[in-house]
């Protein structure tokens, strides 16, 4: 006759009726917290690094002297909005903001223009050639400037357009154009073609149909194209150096040449108005924010 010996259940603390906790379980691509530390420690470094230049040009532009950025530590000492008085009040800025909002601003809306056109119709029209066609908005891409320099100005010389501001608008949108166009066509290939067939069931045109069903659809794509535009013509200094003639329409980057000689730099002066340039520009991101990582995202996945 066999036995079975029955081990007693082992004592619990827990009283009668008391459930066993549920272990916690780490969801997938769930962060513990040192991790969750350490990516907020590297964005912080990063944010620290991208701040610094910045933080450090408007602290120089408040030292009087010329030659403080060699000595930054007496600036504490002395610091003055003066640097600032002079660039408003005793020097071109104003018409260096104008033409520098006029050439920017008509770049952004022409280049945009042409840009959204040429991917709508590269994206949704399949005519001859149009693969070679968007090759060859990219390989002039290739070209330096100081090769495209003479010849565009001899372009410019026989339409009479040097030293206006249409001139450069058209020189700036040479180079923003095909990046852009190959932006927006990423971005049109990313909207369902039957949204352009239910506009044409409802009787729109082609035209129709790309202005009222897509671009509406497109704001992101369209984002990143006007920022792209803007930038490059804002920032600019060689075309604008050389075609621009009379200093009262030249740019902010042209403008800050004329802080600096053959033997001087008002290196203090040079800090201020870069401060103050950065204000349109930061008013730009900030009106556009909410659409470039959208746009640069989605524009990059087809193409």
């Amino acid at each position: 006759m066999s036995t079975t010996t029955v081990k007693p259940a082992a004592p619990t603390d827990r009283p009668a009726g008391e459930r066993t906790p549920p272990v916690k379980v780490r969801g997938r691509g769930e962060r513990g917290p040192l991790a969750s530390l350490t990516s907020h420690g590297i964005l912080a470094a990063a944010s620290l690094v991208a701040l610094f230049p910045v933080a450090w040009l408007a602290f120089l532009s408040l030292g009087p002297d010329k030659d403080d950025y060699l000595r930054p530590g007496g600036i504490w000492g002395k610091m003055t909005l003066d640097n600032y008085v002079f660039v408003l009040q005793e020097t071109n800025f104003f018409h260096w903001l104008k033409s520098s909002l006029i050439v920017s601003l008509g770049t952004t809306v022409l280049g945009v223009l042409v840009a959204a056109t040429t991917g709508y119709a590269v994206s949704r029209m399949r005519f001859p050639g149009y693969k070679k066609f968007m090759w060859a908005l990219l390989v002039t891409q290739m070209f330096p400037v100081a090769v495209l320099m003479v010849p565009m100005y001899q372009i410019l010389s026989d339409l009479q357009l040097i030293d206006t501001y249409f001139g450069l608008i058209l020189v700036y949108c040479s180079t923003a154009v095909p990046y852009c166009a190959w932006l927006m066509k990423g971005y049109f290939d990313t909207i369902p073609f039957e949204i352009d067939e239910a506009g044409r069931v409802d009787g729109l045109s082609p035209f129709g149909t790309f202005a009222r069903l897509i671009l509406p659809l497109a704001k992101p794509g369209l984002a990143v194209a006007a920022f792209y535009s803007f930038i490059t013509a804002f920032g600019e200094v060689a075309f604008a150096t050389t075609f621009m003639l009379d200093d009262t329409k030249y740019t902010f980057a042209v403008g800050l040449q004329s802080f600096v000689s053959e033997h001087d730099a008002q290196r203090n002066l040079m800090a201020a108005t870069a401060v103050l340039i950065a204000i349109p520009v930061s008013a730009f991101f900030y009106l556009m924010q909410k659409n470039l990582v959208t746009g640069l995202t989605a524009g990059g996945t087809k193409g």
